[in-house]
């Protein structure tokens, strides 16, 4: 795997979210009343007696909630000592639930933190730095280094580790053998069999369709990946490392191209569909593609059987090269205010063991973090993981790594941007302002970052 950025250590913190900017004024506020400020709101929290109870937020909630029920059993049955409350929260909420309980109380002891997210959690002080736990732990040594980097990256650029990887993720095409077989179509490897098979498949008196786009919650970073697997930039940052190359020219027109197939290859319900409600239509319609990750193998296997259906790597270019932005790599957190925090680490340890890991990832259909883990045989057995795993150690593959970082990053492609975006699928907004607008943010929040870090 190639990874291309201009990061390197510089950054700045563009606090615009409001949750971020109180965080701030109230960590300022406690320093000022004598409180070292380092925790979240100040509460630097105990590490406890290494029993008793502890709090679990799971950031995959419905989604995940069934593996981590079984992990927590096998934990618990290890660990008698212990109890875990188990607290399963949609993905699409879990920030905001996170960020409301910095700022009014009750935070977990452990939870899921990601990439995406860890950032924006960090600047608040509400993560505990975990280097010296791993480095002392039977863990050590048995992580993927490059998931462990990602997270270390994505902290904030004091280069400590807030988060222990679990799961790394990729982007997949899952497409209709049968349907493609039927039209006489080729495997679409390509962006131009891609959209070749997209239109072939659509039948929409029939309600047949050549794909489902998503227009609702997490449309950004896919509608991102589809423009750089188009343009072929491979970084997200120009040479400068200051300007975004989101609205590059080459990008606009494949956003353009990209957003045209609304309404007229995909359903019109796409407009306000998320992960959940795209996957589940895939699985019971007669669509052609689907641009999803790894994390829905399993929902496409008991929908389909695996004689229907294929998930490989995204399409390559018109040079025979892939491109695609970066899945964040997700993980486990201590939170600085647990009352509780060796028993919550007990718990980190235990759920990226090999045996848990591996019981995990095949559930998720995703690569495992712990090294051991990823050598079972049911890798090898699950497609679109092997293939992902391919594509990401071939040198075939050059990652454009998103700007996890900047604490608004989340902000930004969210909240900020999601409406937007489906104001271009409606017509209502062209691919250029959509770009040009998005950029203009990032290189602010990019400006400010590099300031703050000299």
């Amino acid at each position: 795997m190639k990874i291309s950025n201009h990061t390197g250590s510089r950054g700045g913190r563009r606090r615009t979210s409001a949750a971020v900017a109180l965080g701030a004024v109230l960590a300022l506020t406690a320093t000022a009343c004598g409180d070292d400020g380092s925790g979240a709101g100040g509460d630097k929290g105990a590490d406890g007696s290494g029993k008793g109870k502890i709090v679990f937020w799971d950031n995959n909630g419905g989604v995940r909630t069934e593996i981590w029920k079984e992990i927590i059993a096998d934990f618990e049955k290890a660990n008698p000592d212990i109890k875990v409350e188990y607290v399963g929260i949609a993905s699409t909420e879990y920030q905001s639930k996170v960020d409301t309980a910095l700022q009014g109380g009750g935070l977990p002891d452990v939870g899921g933190v990601g990439a995406a997210m860890l950032a924006g959690f960090a600047a608040q002080g509400a993560l505990e730095p975990l280097d010296e736990r791993l480095g002392s732990s039977s863990l050590s040594g048995k992580l993927n280094k490059d998931m462990v980097e990602s997270l270390k990256a994505a902290g904030g650029g004091d280069d400590k580790l807030y988060s222990i990887p679990t799961s790394a993720n990729n982007g997949v095409l899952y497409y209709r053998t049968d349907l493609f077989k039927k039209a006489g179509l080729e495997e679409p490897t390509t962006w131009e069999r891609f959209y070749e098979a997209a239109e072939k498949l659509t039948n929409s008196g029939k309600n047949e369709f050549g794909y489902t786009i998503r227009g609702g919650a997490g449309s950004i970073a896919q509608a991102l990946d589809a423009m750089y697997g188009q343009s072929g930039i491979t970084s997200f940052w120009d040479s400068s490392g200051e300007k975004t190359t989101v609205n590059d020219p080459k990008n606009v027109a494949a956003l353009e191209k990209y957003a045209a197939l609304y309404k007229k290859v995909t359903p019109a319900a796409d407009l306000n569909n998320d992960f959940t409600k795209m996957v589940a239509q895939w699985d019971s319609g007669t669509i052609g593609m689907l641009n999803h990750n790894l994390g829905s193998y399993q929902d496409h296997v008991k929908a389909l059987g695996i004689e229907k259906f294929r998930g490989i790597p995204q399409p390559v270019g018109a040079g025979g090269k892939r491109v695609q932005v970066s899945n964040p790599v997700d993980g486990l957190g201590l939170f600085k205010s647990g009352k509780n925090k060796d028993a919550a680490w007990k718990f980190i340890e235990f759920a990226t063991s090999k045996a848990e890991n591996s019981k995990f990832n095949e559930a998720a259909g995703q690569v495992p973090s712990n090294t051991d883990a990823a050598k079972d045989a049911w890798i090898s057995k699950a497609e679109p993981t092997k293939l992902a795993a391919d594509a990401l150690s071939d040198g075939s593959t050059t990652i454009v790594q998103l700007p996890y970082y900047l604490p608004d990053w989340n902000t930004i492609s969210k909240a900020d941007n999601e409406p937007n975006f489906q104001k271009v699928l409606l017509g209502k907004m062209s691919a250029k302002e959509f770009l040009d607008t998005m950029a203009e943010q990032l290189n602010a929040a990019q400006e400010e970052w590099n300031q703050q870090k000299g």
